[in-house]
């Protein structure tokens, strides 16, 4: 399996890195900005609809930061498969992704035939 030229697997790696402290970042900010983290909330003695908007705006950060930490792992994989060597080869076939994808979605696992192959199954 012949790869990709270490330096353009460097700027890739790079790129990765800088894109996982952004979402770190980001996932720091959403954590503080929950209206759960105040550890005073529990002593609050606030109105239904004031603690229904703090449920709500809760459930909102919860899951928008379970989505940057999914992209975290799919960042970590990627790096792991950079320095593996099977960075850029489709995870079914094997065969190489299109760089045009990969430019796009550097965290793709799956060529363009095996991606529409899972879209379709859903």
């Amino acid at each position: 399996m012949t790869g990709f030229p270490n330096e353009l697997l460097n700027g890739i790696r790079k790129h990765l890195e800088e894109e996982k402290k952004r979402v770190m970042i980001r996932i720091e900010e959403l954590t503080k900005q929950d209206p759960f983290s105040n550890p005073d909330r529990a002593n609050d003695n606030a109105a239904s609809d004031s603690e229904a908007n703090e449920e709500s705006s809760h459930d909102r950060f919860t899951a928008l930061v379970e989505e940057l930490k999914a992209q975290v792992t799919s960042i970590d994989e990627a790096l792991l498969r950079i320095g593996s060597g099977t960075y850029g080869f489709c995870s079914v076939c094997g065969a190489m992704i299109d760089t045009d994808r990969l430019a796009i979605l550097p965290t793709a696992t799956l060529c363009l035939t095996h991606e529409k192959e899972k879209s379709t199954k859903k």
